[in-house]
C-alpha cells in the first residue's frame, strides 16, 4: 500500500498517542491529540513551535509542517521520520503533564 507523508504523519501520532494513553490511563484518558498544518500565529520571540498544549481543555496540538520540514534529521528516511514525530508527541505529552518525556514511556525506546 502506497503512504504519503501526510498519512506517516497522522498514523505515527495516532498510534503514539494511543501508547502513551496505555502507559498513562488516568492522566490522559480525556486527552485529545489533534494535528495541524502551521500554528495559526507567529509566537512572540521569533522560531516556529512544533506544538502547542492546551492543558484547560485537555488538548495537545502537533504542527505538521514545522515538524516535518524544519527537523534537521541526519538520515531523512522513514524510520528517522517516525522517530521525530514520536519525540515530539512524546515531548509535547511531557509538557502537557509537567514530566520529563523519557519518563513517559522508559521502556518504550530500550533496545536490550
Amino acid at each position: 500500500m502506497l503512504q504519503n507523508r501526510l498519512d506517516l504523519f497522522d498514523s505515527t501520532v495516532a498510534s503514539t498517542a494511543e501508547f502513551l494513553r496505555g502507559s498513562w490511563p488516568e492522566e490522559l484518558s480525556n486527552v485529545r491529540y489533534e494535528v495541524a498544518p502551521m500554528p495559526a500565529e507567529a509566537p512572540e520571540g521569533g522560531g516556529v513551535p512544533r506544538w502547542a498544549t492546551f492543558p484547560a481543555a485537555r488538548r495537545i496540538v502537533l504542527y505538521r509542517l514545522p515538524i516535518q520540514r524544519l527537523s534537521r534529521l541526519h538520515r531523512d528516511d522513514e524510520l528517522h521520520q517516525r522517530m521525530m514525530i514520536e519525540s515530539c508527541v512524546f515531548r509535547a505529552t511531557a509538557e502537557m503533564l509537567g514530566r520529563d518525556p523519557w519518563d513517559l514511556g522508559p521502556e518504550r525506546f530500550r533496545f536490550l
